[in-house]
């Protein structure tokens, strides 16, 4: 098993099927797990020194967090319906609480805090929907933490790539510090398929392949992506999405595309 590729595993008793901590994938900003989570089953915890996203990627839950309350959120009861989810943000040192009120599955991402901001419910409708690519490089976005709205280091973003087509393509990269050209960045996928027996493959590779690896990934594994180009293909069939998180020492999505495919894109 390629050591880029985390496979889920039974719930725990809070419900963890999956998780990527800084530690587990020796790098520095990126934390990620998901729960899946019964009807009535609740879990708690504390932010420590680390921004958190509670993204409800399927299912209905309240949410609480010291004096906010959010209550019985959520709509999207299937990833594959497609409308954007509800999130909450809740900045480092923070303590909170989520109670399924559906059976739900949640994703936790987190990076590192500073204390810049307060808790805030993300609803469906402050959530940017747009369309990249063309042919069979299309692919549809929702922005749910861009750097256009205020965190500390967290960057969160939901794709879906129809059956058979390619997607974060070109291949590109965001893992040096020259900005305003590129910054460095880290990033988990959270795959998941439609129908669920599906499959897809993601890349990772750099330049002097010192990294190269194709991963088939199945429905609910996480690939991470340390550094350098990192395509992924669906399969006729099968629709693909997946879930990114990134962070890094700034909070700027600034990439570069392979110089040996860059000319899809200039044609």
């Amino acid at each position: 098993m390629t050591s880029l590729l985390v496979r889920p595993d039974e719930p725990d008793t809070q419900g963890k099927v999956l998780e990527v901590t800084p530690a587990s994938a020796g790098w520095d900003h990126v934390g990620f797990r998901v729960h899946k989570l019964t009807q009535g089953q609740q879990i708690e915890g504390n932010t420590g020194d680390r921004e958190h996203c509670l993204v409800l990627l399927s299912g209905r839950a309240t949410v609480t967090s010291d004096e906010h309350r959010w209550e019985d959120i959520g709509e999207r009861m299937d990833i594959f319906e497609k409308v954007p989810p509800y999130a909450v943000y809740l900045p480092d040192g923070a303590d909170f609480s989520v109670e399924a009120t559906t059976d739900m599955e949640l994703a936790v991402c987190s990076a590192p805090g500073h204390g810049n901001h307060e808790p805030r419910l993300i609803a469906p409708d402050q959530i940017k929907q747009s369309t990249r690519g063309g042919g069979t490089n299309t692919r549809h976005i929702q922005d749910i933490l861009p750097e256009t709205e205020p965190a500390d280091s967290l960057l969160v973003v939901e794709v879906y790539t129809p059956a058979g087509n390619w997607s974060s393509y070109p291949p590109h990269k965001h893992d040096v510090d020259n900005l305003p050209e590129e910054s460095i960045l880290e990033e988990t996928y959270y795959h998941r398929l439609n129908p669920s027996q599906g499959f897809a493959f993601q890349r990772v590779y750099t330049d002097d392949r010192s990294l190269d690896e194709t991963m088939a990934v199945e429905n609910g594994s996480c690939v991470m992506v340390p550094r350098g180009y990192h395509p992924v293909g669906a399969p006729h069939g099968y629709e693909l999405y997946y879930l990114n998180v990134m962070a890094g020492p700034k909070r700027q999505w600034k990439f570069q595309n392979d110089p040996a495919h860059d000319w899809i894109v200039r044609q």
